[in-house]
């Protein structure tokens, strides 16, 4: 097996810290709000709790999509696949709820 430094770490290290800057009060408090609420919820109340917690990450993966989508489209191929791969890797590390 081969292992091939990913040439985009850097990058992609940059923008999720921007991104987790910019939305630290935003969607990825939002998150954590929605967790908690889920995770002290009552039996009628976990579905219910639960769903608001998945659309939260939802908000996440669709603002993480967006960045990751806007650098790729600046990248020829094969670079832009490879980068957007990295970047979901990288972003499911950083954040484990996004899996």
């Amino acid at each position: 097996m081969i292992l091939r430094r990913n040439r985009f770490r850097d990058t992609i290290s940059r923008q999720l810290d921007i991104f987790a800057a910019d939305e630290a009060h935003g969607l990825l408090a939002g998150v954590a709000e929605q967790k908690e609420r889920y995770d002290h919820a009552s039996r009628e109340e976990a579905e219910d709790t639960y769903g608001d917690y998945v659309y939260a990450i939802d908000l996440v993966r669709d603002a993480l999509a967006d960045m990751r989508d806007k650098f790729a489209a600046t990248l020829d191929e094969p670079l832009d696949e490879e980068y957007e791969r990295a970047f979901e890797d990288t972003a499911r590390k950083r954040w484990r709820w996004l899996a």
